[in-house]
């Protein structure tokens, strides 16, 4: 048997290595020309409107014009068939649109920000206005624009976000003030709800603190600034309930059976059983209702008992967080081309 003309076989140890390695270098060449050529941009001319088909423009111009506008996938999409791969041009033409700068901040998560509160008519609100970063938390415009969200919120009926942006503030709505910060500033702001408690026939007050838990508490009797103290014994201490009466009745028996079964084994007496169960539930409730905690500031007396001393008595409080519940998400890239590509 011969080999043919050429053969890895005749060669020696060290030849046929180095053959080897050029053969290797030689497809990797091959292999990443033919991925360049597969994402290289479209370079051929466009002289009308073409189909919005994902291979009417590369996958990596709409990358690029979505990272440098911040633009939604599909407005990218479109104007950049529209102006025929040109980037540059097709980014000028979404901020003619206003697309770049109003879709750019709202993709993003504004998870920071601070709580604002005023006092109208009886009647006491905090609103919650986030941003993006603690830097503009802090801004002076970006305080100004919540402080007015806020006094807004003080001088209409109810909780909705909706109507408080329809507001008439500075001869214009609440929203376009807001939407002129966002250019001012930069960053995706957005008012995201409001607390509001009081009336002709009770006493309000509110504690805001560091700029970022708030907390309103309502009474009959007292004063404002009992309402205060109580304010800043709830953002301390976050009780659960107001009072013993604000329990859901499922809650208390779950708790019930709960602490039923961690004495069942005890061998004690059904009565002794029954009573230790009570005392327990007793000390959760006291743990987790606000009268019945002893009051943070002097710790010589519970809530109810400072509210009694002062001729008051509990409502009901709210106390919110900036950004409680807010879940930041990261952007998948190659998934939202996925979906596009799919026509979801």
């Amino acid at each position: 048997r011969h080999c043919p003309l050429f053969c890895p076989c005749s060669l020696s140890p060290i030849t046929f290595h180095l053959f080897i390695m050029k053969l290797a270098f030689a497809l990797a060449l091959a292999l990443t020309a033919t991925m360049a050529s597969a994402f290289a941009p479209n370079a051929m001319p466009v002289t009308a409107r073409q189909s919005t088909s994902l291979s009417a423009v590369a996958i990596a111009q709409i990358k690029e014009l979505r990272e440098a506008t911040g633009a939604g996938m599909m407005d990218c999409k479109k104007v950049l068939i529209e102006f025929d791969g040109d980037v540059e041009a097709a980014a000028d033409e979404l901020r003619k649109k206003g697309l770049a700068k109003a879709d750019k901040k709202a993709s993003r998560i504004a998870a920071e920000g601070k709580i604002a509160m005023a006092n109208a008519d009886g009647k006491t609100v905090l609103v919650e206005v986030n941003c993006e970063t603690d830097f503009v938390a802090k801004d002076d415009s970006f305080a100004n624009f919540a402080n007015q969200a806020a006094e807004a919120a003080a001088s209409m009926d109810g909780e909705d976000v909706e109507a408080l942006m329809a507001s008439s503030v500075d001869g214009g709505s609440l929203e376009d003030v807001r939407a002129a910060l966002v250019s001012k500033i930069g960053e995706n702001i957005q008012v995201r709800r409001v607390a509001a408690r009081g009336g002709s026939d009770t006493t309000t007050g509110a504690y805001v603190h560091m700029q970022r838990i708030g907390v309103l508490v309502e009474i009959e009797g007292g004063t404002p600034e009992l309402c205060t103290d109580v304010a800043m014994h709830v953002a301390a201490m976050n009780p659960a309930y107001a009072t013993k009466e604000d329990v859901p009745a499922d809650d208390v028996e779950k708790e019930r059976a709960i602490l039923t079964a961690q004495v069942a084994d005890s061998g004690k007496p059904e009565e002794i059983i029954q009573k230790m169960v009570e005392g327990r539930l007793n000390k959760f409730l006291s743990e987790n209702c606000l009268v019945s905690q002893q009051y943070v500031k002097t710790n010589d007396r519970t809530v109810g008992k400072l509210l009694e001393e002062n001729g008051a008595k509990m409502i009901g409080f709210t106390r919110i967080a900036v950004g409680e519940g807010i879940e930041k998400k990261e952007d998948d890239f190659a998934a939202e081309v996925a979906a596009m590509a799919a026509g979801n």
